[in-house]
């Protein structure tokens, strides 16, 4: 494991027992921005396997995401949670968290590197080692995932749960090389019908290979506990969407590494 990362490890979460899954925290870079992700795998794996980027919600990087990574893990693939905000940027506050979000949405061209120096990490990684890798992301790493998919990053495939769909330049999906998978609350008010829309022709227009999923009764960040169970205030945890949108996310993960491996 002494030679798998390019970057500094800065902590370590050590479970000595072989079939159990490890996980780290890693500082890598974007230029001169110090990033910290965290990054899970199965040591009982062997061998090189897919990646998964795992991009986090507009709080930043936190147990939720690595949670999620960890569970990916489990599914035998090796996942880094990147962060987009910075070492030490974990806002805490809506208006903080906006704040922040709002850098990222207002400049894609940042999204986009930004989220490319994780791929760039994960690529690095002896785990991987050539193999194929997709991404993930919630709400605002939802955008995010599509934004790293548009840029024409070498990713098979990218999933988006209660994301937003708009870009400042749609003629950018035929960028796109990979799949593309949208898991969207039906009755999400932050994503209306008009961007839903949107994305659907721009999806056509490019010719991508893409699957848009709407869960009645769903609103924004519907598979995190967290969020509460008020629907009206716009943004609550749905049990049913939560467990149905994991599992279309593992049946899209394994048809499109499946499809990339067939293809070497």
């Amino acid at each position: 494991m002494k030679a798998f990362l390019t970057c500094l490890l800065i902590v370590a979460f050590a479970i000595s027992a072989r079939g159990e899954v490890e996980s780290m925290g890693v500082e890598y870079h974007d230029g001169d921005v110090t990033l910290e992700g965290y990054l899970a795998w199965d040591d009982a794996a062997e061998g090189p396997r897919p990646g998964v980027l795992v991009v986090h919600q507009w709080k930043g990087l936190g147990d939720y995401e690595k949670r999620r990574a960890r569970a990916l893990a489990e599914l035998g693939y090796v996942a880094f949670a990147i962060d987009m905000y910075g070492k030490g940027i974990r806002p805490e506050s809506a208006q903080e968290a906006g704040k922040q979000a709002g850098l990222f949405k207002n400049d894609r061209t940042l999204t986009r590197t930004r989220a490319n120096a994780g791929l760039r990490f994960l690529q690095s990684s002896e785990l991987v080692e050539g193999q194929p890798i997709a991404v993930m992301g919630y709400c605002f790493g939802g955008m995010v995932a599509l934004e790293l998919a548009r840029s024409g990053a070498p990713v098979v495939g990218a999933v988006s749960f209660h994301g937003n769909f708009d870009t400042p330049d749609p003629a950018d999906a035929k960028n796109i090389k990979g799949s593309i998978l949208v898991l969207h609350g039906a009755d999400d008010p932050h994503v209306p019908p008009e961007q839903v829309e949107a994305f659907q022709k721009e999806m056509r227009d490019a010719g991508v290979d893409w699957q848009l999923v709407a869960y009645g009764g769903a609103v924004h960040s519907f598979t995190d506990p967290g969020a509460g169970n008020d629907p009206s205030r716009g943004a609550a945890y749905n049990a049913a969407a939560d467990r149905r949108s994991w599992k279309a996310m593992k049946a899209f993960f394994a048809e499109v590494f499946k499809t990339a491996r067939a293809r070497e």
